[in-house]
């Protein structure tokens, strides 16, 4: 990553400030919950945590939490990775940042199984949470990775036909190809939302033993989630509307960078 601030400027600063402020809160609180689980005849565990209700402790977990990915998001939003398409349309500082939070949800996936394969095989003592929760974390990664992936023009494209057209055919094209997704955008809002936000309304949970309310909640995030895929589909029209013509070949997907790391640590060994 580059140091150089991409967008925020001198809230960079501040931006860090908070993220680690946020962070430190998180660890606090969640270190008192350990020794409250530890010590308290009635400790907080993680079905309290999806049922926060009349519970401060764990509202202020949650809170302290949010915080902390959000300010996490878009400090390491500020910086462009060195294959990464930088930002250039009215949209994609706010894909970039929910990109960021991708990557963050990702570890957060391995910490669960992590903890899962601990609790399990060394202690005998399997959670009730840890399947669900890594299965509610990954529906929002994948939800979010398909933003990102549109802001960064990497979603699957057939060039074989596109590069041979003129840059008005390819404008055409282009616009046809945005069209069908806002087409399919409003389809699938218009025929899901009734049914989204009747989960919504009633929080409609899993079905489990732990029973966290995922289908109501992901259900409308789906929704949320395809008209920013949509609103990206559109803003990448406007940014690459005259831009010069582009030739692809195979040794476009070519890493020179990841190759050349690889060397080096072989090297190294």
């Amino acid at each position: 990553m580059q140091t150089n601030s991409l967008w925020l400027g001198r809230m960079r600063g501040p931006i860090k400030m908070a993220m680690i402020g946020f962070i430190g809160l998180t660890v606090v609180i969640y270190l008192w919950l350990v020794a409250q689980a530890i010590f308290s005849a009635e400790p907080y565990g993680m079905f309290e945590m999806i049922r926060p209700a009349g519970r401060p402790l764990a509202q202020l977990m949650l809170f302290s939490l949010s915080g902390a990915l959000l300010f996490a998001s878009l400090f390491l939003s500020d910086t462009k990775g060195v294959i990464e398409t930088p930002p250039d349309g009215f949209f994609d500082l706010v894909s970039v940042v929910i990109g960021r939070l991708a990557m963050i949800l990702t570890a957060f996936i391995v910490i669960v199984m992590f903890y899962e394969v601990v609790s399990r095989y060394v202690f005998s003592k399997p959670t009730l949470w840890a399947n669900e929760m890594s299965l509610w974390i990954a529906a929002f990664v994948f939800l979010f990775a398909g933003l990102y992936a549109m802001q960064q023009r990497s979603h699957i494209r057939i060039y074989i036909i596109y590069d041979m057209m003129p840059r008005w055919g390819q404008k055409v094209s282009d616009a046809v190809s945005v069209l069908l997704i806002v087409f399919f955008t409003f389809a699938l809002v218009w025929g899901g939302y009734t049914d989204a936000m009747n989960r919504w309304m009633r929080m409609e949970t899993f079905g489990t033993a732990w029973d966290p309310p995922i289908p109501g909640i992901v259900k409308p995030a789906l929704l949320i989630i395809i008209v920013l895929v949509c609103i990206q589909a559109v803003s990448n029209l406007f940014a690459d509307w005259n831009k010069a013509p582009e030739s692809h070949t195979p040794a476009d997907e070519i890493d020179e960078i990841e190759i050349e790391n690889i060397r080096r640590t072989l090297e190294e060994k």
